[in-house]
């Protein structure tokens, strides 16, 4: 490919069989190993790997020294922290070979996962959700949660903006920088 519709800093590498959109920026040291599909206007930082068969959708932005493992899928507008870790089986050995038990992990539109967290393999992060730095995820994470801790626990609420949401009576709740409207009911949060 001559003239690729993405940049990809002279030391990272690309496999054979990825599909890569317009804009997306690879920058060095990093390798996108092959069948990986990532969307547009994507940032993949310094010392970034992304594992076989890997979905980014468009706008994802992965901070340094993140792997982003076989099974991991990522919708659009998705942030990670620099340094998170994601993992792909339950119960890794050595001496035993489960790359055919890799569990999907899914992280949702809009959801960001702050500095050194570990998310565990098999379990879905909600759209817009927030997971603080150094949170250890082992379970799914709600649209709008904002979850930190060793393990994470709920925390509160945050708007797609990343703002935190206090709820009236009423469960409604507007965030401080959009003015957007949201409501609590039955223990989730939608945008009204």
């Amino acid at each position: 490919m001559e003239n690729p519709p993405f940049f990809a800093h002279e030391s990272s590498y690309i496999d054979e069989g990825c599909t890569i959109g317009a804009g997306t920026k690879i920058w060095h040291f990093s390798h996108i190993m092959p069948n990986c599909t990532i969307g547009e206007r994507c940032n993949i930082g310094q010392n970034v790997v992304i594992s076989p068969g890997v979905t980014l959708g468009n706008n994802v932005k992965i901070q340094n020294n993140v792997s982003v493992y076989t099974g991991v899928i990522c919708e659009d507008d998705v942030f990670l922290g620099p340094s998170m870790v994601f993992t792909n089986v339950i119960n890794p050995r050595s001496a035993v070979n489960r790359k055919e038990e890799y569990k999907t992990t899914r992280v949702k539109k809009g959801a960001s996962i702050g500095a050194n967290a570990t998310v565990v393999c098999g379990i879905t992060i909600g759209e817009y959700s927030f997971i603080g730095a150094g949170a250890v995820v082992t379970k799914d994470v709600k649209p709008f949660e904002l979850v930190y801790g060793n393990p994470s626990k709920h925390r509160g609420w945050m708007s797609e903006y990343g703002h935190n949401l206090e709820f009236n009576e009423e469960g409604l709740a507007v965030c401080p920088e959009s003015g957007q409207q949201y409501r609590l009911e039955n223990g989730l949060v939608s945008r009204l």
